[in-house]
């Protein structure tokens, strides 16, 4: 339920609107992926304008709390994954430390010649043999972003051979090849998801969506280069700043 603004605070009421409705968002009384009432609705509720209103509310979309879907309304943004300052970590216990539960298709998983970009970041000769994983990850049952893993195949004989499933694929190879991720670098981009990734993310093509590629080392060296394709409706990006 909102509550009443005071215009003798000298706090803008738009402000006064947008914190409300924070408070609101955070008490879940719309919880991530419902649509908010419409911004005619709200105002009337605050007793405010329209314009009011839309100021309110487009400073909670370019806080990521909300999100704007064209022809649909504003929904709250489901942010139940936010990748911050993190360890190197599989994407299956990430979700497992934020409460949710991480599940893996197999898409396709086959033996590769190494391309430039792959025989750089593995540190391996062009042309030389790679298992490729490519994945569809969803967090509590949704679709959150594709993954496709590029390991080198000399460092894991019989990978092709395993069941991959649902299982971690980091725990899988530290059970099976004593692997053990001691570094890694990560690199965001942001772009439009298109055609069959669209389709396979159950999102409209050409939604935005961050474009992820990550090399991971043990102490022999980097073991994988992973590439994602991310939804930006469902995973966010938040770091922790200090001043110098």
């Amino acid at each position: 339920m909102s509550r009443p603004l005071d215009p003798s605070t000298g706090v803008p009421l738009h402000m006064q609107v947008e914190e409300d409705l924070r408070r609101r968002i955070e008490a879940r009384e719309w919880v991530p992926g419902e649509r908010i009432p419409g911004e005619e609705h709200l105002g009337e509720a605050y007793g405010v304008s329209r314009i009011t209103m839309r100021q309110a509310i487009g400073r909670l979309v370019s806080r990521g709390l909300l999100v704007r879907e064209r022809g649909r309304g504003t929904f709250v943004r489901d942010t139940a994954l936010v990748a911050g300052a993190r360890h190197v970590t599989s994407f299956t216990s990430e979700l497992a430390q934020l409460g949710l539960v991480a599940s893996a298709k197999v898409l396709d998983a086959s033996l590769v010649p190494a391309d430039e970009p792959n025989a750089l970041a593995l540190s391996i000769m062009e042309g030389e043999p790679m298992v490729r994983i490519h994945r569809l990850r969803s967090a509590d049952g949704k679709p959150i972003g594709l993954q496709t893993s590029y390991l080198p195949a000399a460092r894991f004989p019989g990978l092709l051979e395993v069941d991959l499933g649902d299982s971690s694929l980091y725990e899988l190879l530290r059970r099976q090849y004593r692997i053990t991720p001691v570094h890694a670098v990560e690199t965001f981009t942001v772009g439009l998801i298109k055609g069959a990734d669209a389709r396979l993310l159950d999102v409209a093509p050409r939604t935005p969506g961050f474009f992820v590629e990550r090399v991971t080392q043990d102490n022999l060296g980097p073991f994988e280069r992973v590439t994602s394709v991310m939804r930006g409706d469902r995973y966010q990006i938040r770091f922790a700043l200090r001043s110098p």
